[in-house]
């Protein structure tokens, strides 16, 4: 079997790279950074130009209809420059579930402003009291034709840029986890504007200093237009809505590490052949070479569980088990790769006008993100 990219998705690759290397650079980031924003608004401009925001949006709302190996391939690319722009919550963790599991009306409303470039949409699916994210804690109360959220969540990104943000709630007042006695956990997937009565938002920042929020919601009003999906007697679609931006951001999380670790593992291998210290290269030096040989094998094993992830969940496969041995490896492996990274550059990896430091501090965001290393490792356990 042919497991090599085709020309498309290679120029895919190609095109993204070159653009996102003309406009994404460490200056750019820096007079960004230095304005207090996180949005790097001309890159994404130019991916809505090129039409690669639309690339697994379906034809109707103006998309390629493509699927997960090219969207892949665009955060990959992101990971690879670390391109502060929405890509991971607006065209995974949110467009996706609104073009799987919305209305017509929801995909007609939101998709193709996604694709121009106009519209920002982001997801909330962790919350401070639920290490589950298949296993909401904010709670939906039917309040006539709409619905009322009480909860909170945690680490959402561009929520104020965003006009909805996704998130998914428990019905009613069963108990997170469906506890013996009270039935299956119901489950109801939400738009919510985040400028909504009941809606606070509080400031928080992550390890790689991406400005986020922490979001409480006081009965916040959904009206029934904005509600994607709901679990009702033995359909199951709100839990399936949850299940497939869960999947699907994992998946994204796996390819913008692989671009992370891909491109830290060159920068070091590029200055391991530049700096010298006893008049030779220090990637002559049988430590150094050891720990780059390790970063390789942890990027190719990132590379392979990757793919394998995708191209199931591009053929609407069980993907469970090759979802857990990806985030395995971006979360662990990406580690071990950005810590060999800082250690070979030694003082250079740490200095803030060498670009190095956003890609460790990305990567250990990336790392925890939808779970660590251990908790996917639990889950592999669980499924063999």
């Amino acid at each position: 079997m042919d497991w090599s990219f085709t020309q498309e998705q290679r120029d895919i690759r190609a095109a993204i790279g070159k653009l996102l290397g003309d406009l994404v650079t460490p200056s750019s980031i820096d007079a960004l950074e230095a304005e207090g924003g996180w949005f790097h608004r001309p890159a994404w401009e130019a991916l809505a130009e090129a039409g690669m925001l639309g690339l697994a949006l379906p034809e109707s709302a103006g998309g390629a209809a493509m699927g997960a190996i090219e969207l892949c391939l665009l955060l990959e690319q992101v990971g690879r420059h670390v391109a502060p722009i929405p890509a991971l919550p607006t065209l995974v963790s949110a467009a996706l579930p609104i073009a799987e599991h919305g209305t017509e009306a929801q995909r007609a409303r939101f998709l193709p402003g996604v694709v121009r470039g106009e519209l920002v949409l982001t997801a909330a699916l962790t919350a401070p009291d639920s290490r589950d994210p298949l296993a909401p804690s904010v709670r939906a109360v039917a309040d006539g034709g709409a619905w009322r959220l009480h909860g909170r969540l945690t680490n959402v990104a561009f929520a104020t840029e965003s006009a909805r943000v996704l998130v998914p709630a428990r019905l009613g007042a069963a108990r997170s986890g469906g506890a013996a006695g009270d039935g299956p956990l119901e489950v109801g997937v939400f738009l919510l504007d985040s400028g909504a009565d009941g809606v606070t938002l509080r400031a928080q920042r992550g390890t790689n200093g991406q400005p986020l929020r922490e979001v409480h919601l006081d009965g916040a009003v959904v009206a029934a237009e904005d509600v994607l999906a709901l679990d009702a007697g033995a359909s199951r679609a709100g839990t399936a809505a949850l299940r497939f931006a869960v999947e699907w951001t994992l998946l994204g999380v796996c390819a913008l590490e692989f671009g992370v670790a891909g491109r830290a593992l060159a920068m070091t291998a590029a200055y391991a052949t530049e700096r010298r210290q006893f008049g030779v290269p220090i990637g002559t030096f049988q430590g150094v070479t050891q720990r780059l040989g390790d970063a390789y094998i942890d990027v190719q094993a990132m590379d392979v569980s990757l793919w394998k992830a995708a191209w199931r969940l591009s053929e609407r496969l069980d993907a469970s088990r090759e979802l857990a041995v990806a985030k395995l490896w971006a979360s662990e492996g990406g580690s071990r790769v950005v810590c060999a990274a800082q250690h070979i550059h030694g003082g250079m990896g740490f200095d803030r006008d060498y670009p190095l430091f956003r890609y460790f501090l990305t990567s250990r965001q990336l790392e925890l993100t939808l779970g660590g290393p251990q908790a996917h490792l639990r889950a592999l356990g669980e499924l063999l």
